[in-house]
């Protein structure tokens, strides 16, 4: 593999994010730098992590970045069943940005218990 680009969980996880940024963008004005914040900034940090870890020399470094990426994907959950909650996204949208999650959520699972 050359970069982490070619990473099946990093274009989950980057798939992930161009999502939350594109149900974001419906939740009311008010959200601006309050719940679409929070679920950009955890979205963000998934992929960022995983092309971090991935760049890393030792294999308890790009642990530990795997480690902080399903900690953020955990946030997005919790962020995600909130909006859900408050009705800022539809069923349809959270159905397709939660499955998306679980997927991501899953084969960071399988590489954190590999790489311990």
């Amino acid at each position: 593999m050359q970069s982490f680009k070619d990473l099946i969980v990093w274009q989950k996880a980057f798939d992930l994010a161009m999502e939350i940024y594109q149900i974001t963008n419906l939740f009311p004005r008010v959200e601006l730098y309050g719940l679409s914040s929070q679920m950009r900034r955890s979205a963000v940090s998934i992929s960022s992590n995983i092309a971090e870890g991935f760049n890393r020399n030792n294999k308890r470094e790009s642990l530990q970045f795997i480690m902080i990426a399903f900690g953020s994907s955990a946030e997005l959950e919790t962020q995600l069943l909130l909006a859900e909650k408050l009705r800022f996204v539809n069923k349809t949208q959270f159905q397709k940005s939660y499955s998306l999650l679980e997927e991501v959520r899953k084969i960071l699972s399988t590489v954190r218990k590999k790489s311990s």
